[in-house]
């Protein structure tokens, strides 16, 4: 842009921009920083093809409502939800929000998986932390249901040598676990 041009479009900028920052915040819904941010890209659009402009007010206004049109699009695409309180973090592992202890036993299971066999490690994650059925992980793994079964058995057990701090992610005693009554049960019509 030429001397002259650049006094023209200051020229412009000073004269109609408060009228063209109004309309950018009503085009914003209200948002002032956003209709600063849409008049200035507007703006930097017209410097560049400032000579060629006949009307320079039309112009503008019409990159006003195309760009504006383009971040709606935009922000259709890729809405955020707003929430009232944050969701709760940390993980399988967090309890009573201490990220730090979260931080430990994924350390501490970390760890002790990594003692385990393959074989055992495969059963656990598969089972566990991909909440797999028994017969997907079968098929998997190419073994029956029971080698599932007693792998994932000795794996638990082997884990609970190797790390008795896992403990308080699962029942604390037999006590609360789900009781097996095989006991006869009377069944009247």
């Amino acid at each position: 842009m030429n001397a002259e041009g650049l006094d023209s479009f200051r020229e412009f900028v000073d004269s109609r921009s408060s009228a063209l920052l109004k309309t950018a915040v009503l085009l914003c819904g209200g948002d002032q920083h956003a209709g600063e941010d849409l008049l200035q890209n507007a703006l930097v659009k017209a410097a560049g093809k400032w000579q060629r402009i006949d009307e320079p007010e039309a112009y503008v206004r019409r990159i006003l409502y195309r760009q504006q049109v383009s971040r709606w699009r935009l922000k259709w695409r890729r809405r955020e939800v707003s929430v009232a309180e944050p969701p709760e973090g940390g993980g399988r592992f967090a309890h009573s929000g201490d990220t730090a202890a979260a931080a430990e036993l994924r350390v501490v299971m970390r760890e002790a998986l990594a003692k385990l066999t393959a074989r055992q490690r495969s059963v656990l994650v598969l089972r566990y932390f991909e909440d797999l059925p028994e017969a997907d992980v079968a098929r998997l793994l190419g073994c029956s249901v029971g080698t599932v079964r007693s792998t994932t058995h000795r794996s638990l057990s082997r884990l609970r040598v190797l790390a008795p701090e896992l403990a308080a992610l699962g029942p604390a005693d037999a006590e609360e676990q789900p009781s097996r009554d095989y006991s006869t049960v009377e069944v009247r019509p």
